[in-house]
């Protein structure tokens, strides 16, 4: 294991997160408050409590997986698109790095800067809301599997983006609807029978769930269930980038 290398595209990585600090800190920071101020003052007077929670402490484990998701696909798609785009993603191919090096490289930093931005609007939240975390080592579980999950999901629409309208197209279209009908500001017992079914479907949905149980000890879904969706999400995306790497997809044209 080239260790050095790791580091390497690690570091650089990390770099472009101080360099464009506004957006990538301070930005969601100020948009999970508005969420909290807008959220929690509208829909909160209505709905005092969900399920023995307050309801914006209810929404809390939510807003923390929408700027999750939303961090680490960009992060991810970003990282290895940007050298596809300058060219200097064949400096990185033609050196002796293997597959397994530079997904730990860029997948690990867009991680990295995820974990971070997710653990900054924990910190903002409990300044609106009482916070408990009942399992906290389920929630780093969740929180952790969860970042390197849609990092490499990124990755992987990073690999696939051959122009900045592609590389932007999943990350605002598809992730921030599914995340926010995934239960993010509701329990799904609220929906009538029908849409608690057609909720199932969203994998966003098990991760919410998961990820809000290991705060109060509440789930749409099965923790389990949901730690098994996670997984296997992560696995079907290994599959997919080693899929993209043994046969140069849109690497080597």
């Amino acid at each position: 294991m080239n260790f050095e290398a790791i580091k390497s595209i690690y570091l650089f990585e990390m770099a472009r997160t101080r360099r464009t600090l506004l957006q990538s800190v301070i930005s969601p920071v100020i948009s999970t408050s508005l969420y909290f101020i807008v959220f929690g003052t509208a829909i909160g007077s209505r709905i005092q409590e969900v399920e023995g929670v307050s309801y914006g402490a209810f929404i809390t484990p939510g807003l923390i997986m929408l700027t999750l998701l939303t961090q680490c696909v960009s992060n991810g798609s970003f990282g290895i698109y940007f050298p596809k785009f300058t060219g200097t993603v064949y400096e990185i191919l033609s050196a002796p790095i293997s597959m397994t090096e530079i997904l730990a490289g860029y997948v690990g930093a867009a991680a990295t800067k995820g974990l971070m931005i997710g653990t900054i609007i924990l910190i903002t939240a409990s300044f609106f809301v009482d916070i408990s975390i009942a399992h906290p080592f389920t929630m780093v579980l969740f929180f952790v599997l969860t970042a390197v999950s849609f990092s490499l999901f990124g990755f992987i629409i990073g690999m696939w983006a051959s122009n900045f309208e592609q590389l932007n197209l999943i990350p605002m279209l598809v992730v921030p609807p599914l995340t926010f009908l995934g239960g993010s500001f509701y329990s799904i017992n609220m929906l009538p029978p029908f849409w608690q079914t057609v909720s199932h479907f969203n994998p966003v949905l098990y991760l919410i769930s998961g990820f809000r149980w290991s705060f109060y000890e509440i789930a749409d879904v099965n923790p389990l269930i949901s730690i098994v969706m996670i997984i296997g999400f992560l696995t079907v995306c290994l599959a997919i980038v080693s899929w993209m790497f043994r046969t140069g997809y849109k690497l080597r044209n």
